[in-house]
């Protein structure tokens, strides 16, 4: 008895240990509060609960404008929903998420992940709304999940390849996941249907694929561990027949590989250190929506866990004309603010410290400063004029509350 008490204690502490290196054990622990533990808890079996699942935030980016304007995000997302465990391995949930912003009255209806280039013409009051189901089945070591899928922070990507303010921001995706997990590898590979369209729609047809891997290269109990990370995301925007649109057929991608490592060390003041190098990607298949067709870039961070609720995150990145299809406009050659304007070889110093605590399994705070040195290299305009940009500093800070209770309705 006692000996199989310790080997479950030990699956479990491997299973934990995938989900954080899958989901990002690297990733900044602020950004840790939005995560969502995927498994499925076989105790629950035949529970019907009602879930309560709130982050309550506040967001002011300083930016001066060169690349993209300065913004505060003061808001809350809210996403009640009832969740059935049918069997050990079946789960279904179903409710709705509701974005509300402070002071707004009026939220357009959709492309909450593009609202620059493509915008509904319809809008809600109050709050944007949106239904959230998700439907998912355990077998073994894969998960399939299909509706609103595990997406954010839980992919696990580098920051050059998805801002973390888009979990506050985006609506949920939704399509279909596969997550496979064995002792050293995690595979996340998703489908998130963004727009769809009927016949006569004047919008385009837009999903994004997505690959996310990390393979362990030494046994998973050490102090150390050593591993390659592996993430794709490729975004089509379709409806050549659509009436009265002029945006052309288009398939952007990134991609980025690269090696990590960890040390734990466990001491009262320092935990733990992490670095990681990836090399990046851009590819524009088809259409012309960027004025750059492909690109490289290399991104170096590292970062020191002084305690288990403190860290510090430096990083440096530079490229050769690559656009990023949902990372900071930090990581990438063009400007949001000015569509004739893009940067040569610009390079980008961060520099992050972060506070995360967690007061129970459904309760974090988590608080986050990012100050961003801004090397633009050559600014080049589309009428052929080039002229040497200007070194900036830019700084965003943000607070961060998840509430997240659960109600236990009827055990049958």
């Amino acid at each position: 008895m006692k000996t199989h008490l310790i080997q479950s204690k030990q699956r479990l502490l491997i299973l934990l240990l995938i989900t954080l290196l899958g989901n990002g054990a690297f990733a900044q622990m602020t950004d840790r509060v939005l995560l969502t533990d995927y498994r499925i808890d076989p105790e629950k079996k035949g529970e019907l609960s009602f879930e309560l699942d709130n982050t309550l935030f506040f967001k002011n980016n300083e930016f001066d404008g060169q690349y993209i304007k300065g913004y505060s995000l003061p808001g809350l997302w809210t996403q009640p929903k009832f969740v059935f465990h049918a069997f050990s391995n079946i789960k279904f949930e179903v409710g709705a998420h509701a974005l509300i912003y402070r002071g707004a009255y009026k939220y357009p209806n959709y492309a909450y992940n593009d609202i620059a280039l493509w915008k509904g013409n319809q809008y809600q009051r109050g709050a944007h709304v949106v239904p959230f189901v998700r439907a998912q089945v355990a077998l073994k070591n894969l998960n399939i999940v299909l509706g609103n899928i595990y997406g954010g922070q839980n992919h696990g990507l580098i920051d050059p390849l998805y801002n973390p303010e888009l979990n506050l921001t985006a609506d949920p995706e939704a399509g279909v996941q596969l997550l496979y997990d064995i002792k050293r590898f995690h595979l996340d590979l998703w489908l998130n249907w963004e727009s769809f369209i009927f016949t006569k729609d004047t919008h385009q047809e837009a999903f994004t694929v997505g690959l996310s891997t990390r393979t362990l290269l030494n046994d998973v109990s050490s102090k150390w561990h050593l591993y390659l990370p592996v993430q794709v995301i490729g975004q089509h925007r379709g409806g050549e027949g659509l009436q009265g649109n002029n945006r052309p057929v288009s398939t952007l991608i990134n991609g980025a590989a690269g090696i990590g490592t960890t040390r734990a060390f466990n001491k009262k003041w320092f935990k733990a250190l992490h670095f990681e190098t990836d090399v990046l990607g851009y590819y524009q298949q088809s259409g012309n929506l960027w004025p750059h067709s492909k690109g490289l870039a290399g991104y170096i961070r590292a970062t020191a866990e002084l305690r288990d609720d403190f860290m510090i995150n430096a990083g440096y990145y530079i490229c050769k004309n690559f656009i990023s299809l949902f990372g900071s406009p930090y990581y990438g050659a063009v400007s949001m603010t000015d569509d004739q304007l893009t940067f040569d070889k610009p390079q980008t110093l961060s520099l992050t410290a972060e506070y995360y605590r967690t007061f129970a399994k459904h309760y974090g705070l988590g608080a986050k400063l990012e100050v961003y040195q801004v090397f633009p290299g050559n600014l080049k305009y589309a009428n052929g004029m080039v002229e040497k940009g200007k070194t900036s500093t830019n700084f965003t800070f943000g607070v961060y509350l998840r509430v997240d209770p659960s109600f236990l309705i009827k055990k049958f």
